[in-house]
């Protein structure tokens, strides 16, 4: 069984300490939710989870293995989904997939078709509104089967069909032994273990 594992990871940003004493263990199939209040460290616990930065203490374990033993097969198998959508203006939205696909493969059309964004496979990406970008975004997520996801309040600006399609995706993830670690104010549609992280000053996390 697959097992990502956090022990005792400690958190800073600048040279203040932001969190401290984070463990977890989630395993194939379960979903784990970061909450606390704004800067306790959640955004940043997930950027250091996928490798973006470094914590200050602790160790972070893929299968009982270190993952700073070999970053480029820890990104591999992430997909990080952070608050900004990080979409390319001047593509469209099959553009945008298509650019997401060259580097992980996978199918455009099935990407498309998980947040309904078929009909608007030739629009700019610059000419979507905030609900219909944040999709698109998550659309990554439908193109491949990475094993982790890693993702920072998803269903912002989300309309309800959007975040039901959003909870079907995560859903088939989980049952296909995925595992997701998310970071939201909001409840997660499907079972999730829950990480409190403790306050810290604003402007951190």
């Amino acid at each position: 069984m697959t097992e990502l594992s956090l022990d005792n990871i400690a958190l800073e940003r600048g040279e203040r300490r932001i969190a401290g004493g984070l463990s977890a263990r989630v395993a194939s199939g379960e979903a784990l939710l970061l909450q606390g209040p704004n800067g306790s460290g959640k955004s940043t616990l997930l950027r250091a989870l996928a490798g973006l930065l470094p914590a200050a203490e602790g160790t972070i374990r893929w299968n009982g293995a270190d993952v700073a033993g070999d970053r480029e097969a820890h990104r591999a198998r992430l997909r990080f989904l952070g608050h900004q959508d990080a979409l390319k203006a001047g593509l469209t939205v099959l553009e945008n997939l298509r650019f997401w696909a060259r580097f992980n493969g996978g199918d455009e059309a099935a990407a498309l078709q998980a947040f309904g964004l078929a009909r608007l496979a030739d629009r700019p990406a610059r000419l979507l509104s905030a609900g219909q970008k944040r999709r698109l975004a998550l659309s990554r997520l439908a193109l491949d089967d990475a094993p982790l996801w890693l993702l920072d309040e998803p269903v912002t600006a989300l309309d309800a069909e959007a975040r039901d399609a959003f909870g079907a995706l995560l859903a088939r993830h989980l049952a296909a032994g995925g595992i997701a670690i998310i970071a939201s104010h909001e409840p997660l549609p499907v079972e999730a273990r829950v990480l409190r992280l403790g306050t810290a000053p604003a402007g951190a996390g």
